[in-house]
């Protein structure tokens, strides 16, 4: 009997948003990423996170090793979204100043 040695696709689905996901849960590669890079084993991922199967865990941190640099420019770019679309997006805060500002002026 001959092994088939082939290179297996990661369990990794993008959303429609761009989140990279491990296929079919909600766990983001962003938070498999930190929790490994803090001394999480894939036997703990899977501990914390049931939805996530032992071999999905150890296939989606072997890909991270594998392809770290484009990993990491993925992070990067997930974290300068995070920035502009929260200066992008004025707080409750903001909104509500604004709405009150807007009353003073009217009664004014």
């Amino acid at each position: 009997m001959t092994l088939d040695l082939h290179a297996a696709a990661p369990p990794l689905e993008t959303s429609d948003d761009g989140t990279v996901r491990v296929a079919g849960t909600r766990i983001t590669l962003d938070l498999v990423v930190h929790e490994y890079d803090a001394g999480s084993s894939a036997e703990d991922l899977v501990l914390r996170y049931p939805s996530v199967s032992l071999s999905d865990a150890y296939a989606v941190i072997a890909f991270v090793l594998r392809e770290r640099a484009a990993v990491d420019a993925y992070l990067a770019g997930r974290a300068s979204d995070e920035i502009a679309g929260a200066t992008a997006i004025p707080s409750a805060a903001t909104r509500i100043r604004g709405r009150l500002e807007q009353l003073r002026d009217s009664r004014e």
